[in-house]
């Protein structure tokens, strides 16, 4: 592999968002995370999203939203729903043909979050 940074490898920002794109639309459409984002302001999940990848990925975007785990409060995500992202996730990024070791630096970025991602989930395998 390259020296070139994870960033440049996607595609910088404009790369970076046309993945996140991708994968707000799959998960929109998809019949059980779906609904989840009813409401939502998919705008704002977009730039946020894209900024905290970019960050991520060693690009020169600062994520500056809220914390990952106050956004995530009032979503009621359990482990079932995040594995489901996570296999969109990877289509999503499969749909540009980010290889598969960039693909899980990505999700690995992502995943290091998975605790906050769950707090608005009750733990009994119920949503909050």
């Amino acid at each position: 592999m390259s020296d070139e940074k994870l960033y440049d490898r996607l595609g910088g920002h404009d790369g970076i968002r046309a993945v996140v794109d991708e994968f707000y639309d799959r998960l929109r459409a998809d019949e059980e995370l779906g609904p989840l984002f009813r409401g939502a302001d998919m705008e704002k999940l977009r730039r946020t999203q894209t900024a905290f990848l970019c960050e991520a990925a060693g690009g020169p975007e600062t994520y500056d939203a809220e914390p990952v785990r106050e956004a995530h409060l009032h979503v009621p995500f359990g482990p079932d729903d995040i594995q489901r992202a996570v296999a969109l996730l990877y289509e999503s990024l499969d749909e540009f043909d980010v290889s598969e070791e960039d693909a899980d630096a990505v999700v690995g970025a992502v995943a290091a979050y998975e605790e906050d991602l769950l707090a608005g989930h009750d733990g009994d395998g119920q949503r909050a």
